[in-house]
């Protein structure tokens, strides 16, 4: 029994898998309409899409709440861990238009981001939590950058946040927006990856995704 594959050993599992996702989208279908939505910088974004440009969405693993609601219905994929914990979150976010592919970035990395390249090269978008699926919070791995590299694809930085909300005890410090918040989705400018980026160029484009994810300027001022 692989450790991947154990979860659907189990009916038990199987059954919450399929449970969660139905419990849990009605909740936040009827939290999400009392939500409002404000977008800083949204011209990056508009940018990539009117130049039908393909693009990787990179936020902290702490925000998939938000993303899930304040940039619904368009057409991101994301890549979700092969475990339960995963399936529940593809079908969950299925109710919001977001696509899913299997992988880790911790196993089998590699094949992951082959696949991630395929599916740009397809002229998808692709959503990553760059400190995913374990941490260190707020710390960016490098396989959004190795990406932007490999496909010629950019990175679009988005930091999510609520004005009220309340933090879980996880290691991401998950966000839960409270009743009647305001969210706000704050684009930075694309990061371009050159093709023949040599290890330290990689590693400066990595901190420079991590410092537009972690600037301090609060992003709830007018």
């Amino acid at each position: 029994m692989t450790p991947t594959g154990s979860w659907r050993d189990s009916r038990s599992k199987r059954v919450q898998a399929a449970l969660i996702p139905m419990a849990m989208w009605p909740v936040l279908e009827f939290l999400g309409g009392g939500y409002q939505y404000r977008f800083q910088g949204r011209q990056h974004l508009d940018r990539l899409i009117e130049e039908r440009q393909p693009h990787i969405l990179a936020l902290w693993h702490g925000r998939i709440l938000e993303v899930m609601l304040a940039l619904r219905d368009r057409g991101y994929v994301s890549l979700v861990s092969e475990n339960f914990d995963g399936e529940w979150i593809a079908r969950l976010s299925a109710h919001f238009g977001f696509g899913a592919f299997r992988g880790s970035s911790s196993r089998g990395g590699a094949r992951a981001l082959v696949k991630a390249k395929r599916l740009l090269g397809e002229g998808k978008s692709l959503l990553f939590t760059v400190d995913g699926p374990r941490g260190p919070s707020r710390v960016a791995q490098p396989g959004a950058v190795w990406l932007a590299g490999a496909s010629g694809c950019p990175i679009l930085p988005v930091r999510l946040e609520a004005d009220r909300f309340l933090t879980a005890r996880t290691w991401d410090e998950h966000q839960f927006p409270s009743p009647g918040a305001t969210i706000t989705a704050a684009f930075a400018a694309p990061i371009w990856v050159p093709s023949n980026a040599d290890e330290a160029a990689l590693e400066a484009k990595r901190v420079e995704l991590q410092d537009s994810l972690n600037t301090k300027r609060r992003i709830h001022e007018p």
